[in-house]
């Protein structure tokens, strides 16, 4: 593949096994897939852009299950790299009589084929074809290897003027605040936009206030900081000036990787042209259309489809 690519993410393909009932209960799951940066991946896909995915995959029926499903997707594969080894699951339920909450997460990702990855799989002439390159808090933690491969991605990136993106990711099953903060040290001299829940900020850098959280970012050089909170919207920071798109409200079903396809719909709007303020609209529609059904990739919508919902919410 020769031509220029709007995105390149560095992350991980996830088996996801769901189910409209709690755990405990079910008796049937569908199989899809998932991985916090492939739901961005394909979200920014699904909203006109191209997109380049890098990562190692087990050899297995699993692994061509994924193969194919990007074949099929338009995701550029290409530097994709078959290992030994197993590839990650999660499963996820819906348990709605637990209001607090409605959705279990399990994961299973230890030592799988993802975690191999290194900087010395790299292609960085690959790299060069980027407009962008995206990555998380949460690829990081998969692996001492996957942690110095983010890094010399970013950095490269940044040498070669090529915008970066990043979002913290913190999942606290996951990983510990101090890995987490570690996680964005590493890089955060290399990051153009940061995408952040509120949820993140308070664990990170210790505040409820966006104000002071947008000072504390923008401080490092950041130039772009978007955060996103689920009573006050979402708050841009860009170029010495901040704007809001109010939250809305609406019935959802499933939240699953919602916010990692507000990121992939934001980046490719906003490569596409739209000022940042747009940019979130639309991708705040794509996510309230997003979680009207089950699954972090199936219910992700079509550009199209997003536009004309957009267009009726926030005319």
């Amino acid at each position: 593949m020769n031509e220029t690519l709007d995105i390149i993410t560095i992350g991980e393909g996830l088996i996801e096994l769901s189910t409209s009932t709690s755990l405990k209960n079910s008796s049937c799951f569908d199989k899809y897939y998932g991985g916090d940066t492939l739901v961005s991946a394909i979200s920014a896909l699904r909203s006109g852009s191209s997109v380049g995915y890098i990562t190692k995959v087990a050899n297995d029926s699993f692994g061509e299950y994924l193969l194919d499903a990007w074949q099929s997707e338009g995701l550029d594969s290409s530097q994709v790299k078959l290992t030994k080894g197993q590839n990650g699951v999660y499963f996820v339920g819906n348990n709605y009589d637990n209001k607090e909450n409605p959705r279990e997460y399990r994961y299973y990702r230890q030592k799988t084929a993802a975690s191999t990855l290194s900087a010395d799989d790299i292609n960085f002439d690959y790299i060069k074809k980027a407009k962008s390159v995206y990555a998380t808090g949460f690829v990081q933690s998969l692996s001492l290897n996957t942690k110095e491969a983010v890094s010399e991605v970013f950095k490269f990136a940044k040498q070669n003027d090529i915008l970066t993106a990043y979002d913290p990711n913190c999942q606290k099953n996951i990983s510990e605040k101090d890995e987490m903060l570690e996680n964005f040290n590493l890089i955060s001299d290399y990051i153009d936009i940061i995408f952040i829940e509120s949820k993140d900020a308070e664990l990170l850098f210790e505040t409820k206030s966006t104000d002071m959280l947008i000072t504390k970012l923008s401080d490092l050089a950041i130039k772009m900081v978007v955060v996103k909170d689920k009573e006050n919207g979402i708050t841009i920071y860009d170029n010495n000036d901040t704007t809001n798109v109010p939250a809305l409200d609406f019935q959802m079903i499933d939240a699953t990787g919602v916010s990692n396809a507000f990121n992939g719909a934001f980046l490719s709007r906003y490569l596409d042209g739209l000022s940042a303020q747009n940019a979130a609209k639309y991708a705040c529609a794509l996510c309230m259309l997003q979680m009207q059904n089950i699954g972090a990739v199936k219910s992700i919508p079509y550009k199209k489809e997003v536009e004309e919902y957009c267009g009726k919410i926030y005319e």
